[in-house]
């Protein structure tokens, strides 16, 4: 399974015993992801204007596969590339030309027979699938599903680079009494799912252009609109280092943007941004939560942001375990967060980092934290982004726990194992 993710791709090679009514899993036998190029991204949508490069950007996966399937079974061993965000977003045409590519060159130059399109062999992924199966992963590793555990399942949420997925089973006992919803309201957002001889209700959505990477753009893109209107159009504060209070105090970056056509500033911009000089996490999260357009309509309430419908956490889902995949992780496990936190720790964390070096004394015990904050001015705006999707987005209470993770029990999260 390739995981053709918006940043890079990634492929798992599992083996399984179909011998019984479930799938068991015995192994995932290979990991490995595709490296940036010159610190870019590696993902098929980086070529979006020469298809034939993204489909061979997937050699290096493919013929490490090659060293791990068995000779005899490399003839029966199927294959699919799924796509995310990243091809969602560039646009029908030109995605449609890379996954043609794709699948060529997996038909004439690998042994591995391909996935049909009817089943989804080399396509772009449904943004509700994305996010099913990645809970279908995390509860059949937890041992919540598949087996005689009957536990109360586990949420997920799933921070990727082009878009960010929220997905879990929730309860509505007694609600009813108080004048609340007793089930699940009917529309896309209800994902109906037969797993093990069970049933599940779950409530899942894909909030496109809400990823790590386009959430980045979209702040900088505001701060810009605002500085725009705040001088009339007049372009001289451009030459000028524009102060980010996303960035960590002394820290620098040249951020390049694209703009929509015919936008008063052009559609491509490259502006240099520098940290305040007083740290200003506030102001970095008030913009992050301007992006997630709380006030937009609400058609079938409550709702979450940007008019999307999604049950109460703090009401159907109050206790049971949540867990960060992704991004959370990453931002997170690098600069020494245990397992489990708060978002009110997070919160905490997000205030050290944009402090700036003055503030980071905290992470000198912590293997690489320091080089990580050194290299990467955005750390601040990701956390505040993340705390911003999750506490004002989502509504999640502030002093509620969850857990980040990237394996259970030595196996990949995300969706990849779910789909199969």
């Amino acid at each position: 399974m390739v995981d053709a993710g918006s940043t890079g791709s990634r492929i798992h090679v599992y083996k399984f015993n179909n011998c019984g009514t479930t799938p068991e899993l015995e192994a995932e036998v290979l990991f490995k992801m595709t490296e940036k190029v010159e610190g870019k991204s590696s993902g098929l949508s980086a070529y979006k204007d020469d298809p034939e490069a993204a489909a061979k950007s997937l050699d290096p996966l493919l013929e490490e596969a090659l060293t791990k399937v068995p000779d005899k079974l490399k003839g029966c061993s199927p294959i699919a590339v799924k796509a995310t965000a990243g091809l969602r977003m560039i646009g029908k045409e030109k995605s449609e030309k890379i996954l043609d590519a794709v699948r060529h060159r997996l038909e004439t130059q690998y042994p591995f027979p391909v996935v049909a399109d009817d089943k989804g062999g080399v396509a772009i992924m449904d943004g509700s699938d994305e996010g099913v199966y990645a809970w279908i992963t995390t509860n059949y590793l937890l041992g919540k599903i598949g087996g005689p555990d009957h536990s109360p399942t586990a949420a997920v949420f799933d921070l990727g680079g082009g878009s960010t997925q929220i997905i879990f089973e929730p309860t509505f006992d007694g609600l009813a009494s108080n004048g609340m919803p007793n089930k699940l309201a009917e529309g896309d957002h209800k994902y109906d799912l037969n797993f093990g001889g069970r049933h599940f209700s779950l409530y899942q959505h894909s909030h496109l252009g809400y990823g790590l990477m386009a959430a980045r753009d979209a702040v900088s893109t505001t701060l810009i609109e605002d500085l725009r209107k705040m001088n009339d159009n007049d372009r001289d504060w451009m030459e000028k280092p524009i102060t980010n209070p996303c960035f960590a105090t002394g820290m620098q970056k040249v951020v390049k943007l694209s703009l929509p056509d015919n936008h008063p500033l052009g559609s491509e911009l490259q502006l240099n941004m520098t940290g305040p000089t007083v740290p200003a996490p506030a102001q970095c999260r008030a913009l992050a939560e301007r992006i997630l357009k709380k006030d937009a309509a609400c058609t079938l309430a409550p709702c979450s942001f940007n008019g999307v419908h999604q049950p109460s956490i703090a009401k159907t889902f109050a206790k049971e375990d949540i867990y960060f995949l992704s991004y959370f992780y990453d931002r997170t496990s690098e600069l020494g967060m245990p397992e489990s936190f708060t978002l009110r720790e997070m919160h905490d964390l997000a205030a050290t980092v944009c402090g700036g070096e003055a503030s980071w004394d905290v992470f000198t015990s912590v293997p690489g934290a320091l080089k990580e904050l050194r290299d990467r001015p955005d750390t601040c705006l990701d956390l505040n982004f993340m705390l911003a999707l999750t506490h004002t987005g989502y509504e999640m209470p502030i002093d509620r726990e969850v857990r980040v993770g990237k394996q259970i029990k030595g196996y990949e999260l995300g969706w990849c194992l779910g789909a199969r």
